[in-house]
């Protein structure tokens, strides 16, 4: 979901390679000079200081590739104008997309196989191998490389776990846990012990996270098929500790039918004491409600069997040339996948009081030289309190990455019901929503191709 995606994410590294730029398999472009190609992800006015950012990354990569020109556009990857863009001839030459996005394309061959080329740009060999595939085919050929992510854990008060007898050191690693320190939480006055969405689609984004938290899923595949599976043993414990929190423990509040600023706002109050969330939730909390770095930790998904995750990166549009797919590259590696950049980047946050120190984004694989200089930068230049979030980067190699289900949008918005029915409703029939649902979801994933 796009309102998920780390609001302050730092760009990170660079690599430059002059043998990447040099040369090209299209004679007929190098004869012209140099190979221009549009990209997007330029942030709009509205947000100058990335914009800056962006504009002087442009003006830095051109003054040391003089053979290739950026044409930057604004706009990130909108689903409703996508279509439009790509059949009008105006879909830019790399384009940003969300992790959501690349396998549609690929299947329908709207996007340009880039995997000869990666072996001149070797830092790309440290990405995580999880996203890359997100990137690629079942053969393995890439289409484009990704650029931040994120995944989902357990966002927490770390005062008012103090103020109610447990280790703010030591969140939940349990969903039973979670139910036992909702208890304790909710013990305090004005506090509410956990909350849950249900409005909007994060109901049905929150139960798929949850299901995967379980080893379950929301969607499965069958060849070029896909179909609902949460109608199980696993969608009904998800219903039944969320029925039982709400009316048994009354540990989640009366107000229901929330939505994502709803719970940020709450912690923002310091009237919540857990909910899942990212990284980038602490940041707007402290951004958009007056919380402090200080006062909030981070954990691992409970039961970690999997974990709900996400982010974006950029493709290749179809029928690129060599040269453009080559000079698309060279700035993707300076741009994004580019930890030769890592110090000068995270320095620029520091010194715009961006924070610096969050476990993710982090795209590279543990242990490689990216990761590790990923690492010692931020250490050195870190301004938030790295040990609150020591509980989820010590799982976050650990726990495996699931993504969104295909139509994840629509697939939330029939999902959104069984969550706002068992905590509105005491006697809702959980077997129930889950068959109704179930029937709906399929009937969206039928759309699914």
């Amino acid at each position: 979901m796009k309102r998920r995606l780390f609001a302050t994410t730092v760009a990170l590294g660079a690599l430059l390679l002059s043998s990447a730029c040099s040369g090209s398999d299209d004679s007929t472009e190098a004869a012209q000079g140099p190979v221009t190609i549009t990209v997007n992800g330029l942030p709009p006015d509205t947000d100058p200081v990335n914009r800056k950012n962006f504009t002087d990354d442009v003006a830095a990569f051109m003054a040391e590739h003089p053979d290739i020109r950026i044409d930057a556009r604004e706009g990130m990857m909108d689903p409703q104008t996508f279509s439009a863009k790509l059949a009008g001839g105006q879909l830019e030459d790399v384009f940003y997309v969300y992790f959501t996005d690349p396998q549609a394309l690929i299947r329908k061959r709207q996007v340009s196989d880039i995997s000869k080329y990666l072996g001149d740009f070797p830092n790309t060999r440290d990405v995580k191998p999880e996203l890359m595939r997100i990137f690629s085919d079942r053969t393995g050929r890439a289409y484009g490389l990704p650029s931040q992510n994120y995944s989902m854990g357990l966002v927490y008060n770390r005062q008012l776990f103090t103020r109610a007898g447990l280790d703010p050191a030591n969140p939940p690693k349990t969903w039973a846990e979670v139910r036992e320190a909702a208890r304790k939480l909710s013990a305090l006055s004005g506090v509410t012990g956990y909350g849950d969405y249900s409005k909007n689609n994060t109901g049905g984004w929150h139960f798929t996270a949850e299901m995967y938290s379980l080893g379950g899923e929301v969607a499965t595949q069958d060849g070029e098929t896909w179909q609902a599976a949460f109608h199980n043993a696993t969608g009904r414990q998800v219903l039944q500790q969320l029925k039982d929190m709400r009316w048994t423990d009354d540990t989640m509040g009366q107000k229901q039918l929330l939505e994502y600023a709803d719970l940020l706002q709450m912690m923002g109050s310091n009237k919540l004491g857990m909910y899942l969330g990212t990284g980038s939730d602490i940041v707007n909390i402290v951004n958009q409600y007056k919380g402090k770095f200080d006062t909030y930790g981070l954990g691992p998904i409970p039961e970690g069997k999997g974990t709900l995750g996400g982010g974006d990166g950029y493709m290749f549009k179809a029928g690129l040339s060599p040269a453009k797919i080559k000079a698309g590259l060279t700035w993707l590696s300076y741009k994004s996948v580019a930890p030769d950049r890592i110090a000068e980047n995270l320095g620029r946050a520091n010194r715009n009081k961006e924070p610096v120190g969050l476990p993710q984004p982090n795209i590279w694989v543990a242990g490689s030289a990216s990761d590790q200089t990923l690492v010692a930068e931020r250490t050195k230049l870190s301004n938030v309190p790295v040990q609150n979030f020591a509980p989820f980067a010590a799982t976050e190699t650990t726990i495996p990455l699931k993504l969104e289900p295909p139509l994840a949008q629509q697939v939330y918005a029939v999902l959104d019901v069984p969550m706002q029915k068992v905590l509105t409703d005491r006697n809702a029939d959980i077997d129930k929503l889950l068959a109704e649902a179930e029937t709906q979801v399929n009937g969206v994933l039928g759309a699914a191709k």
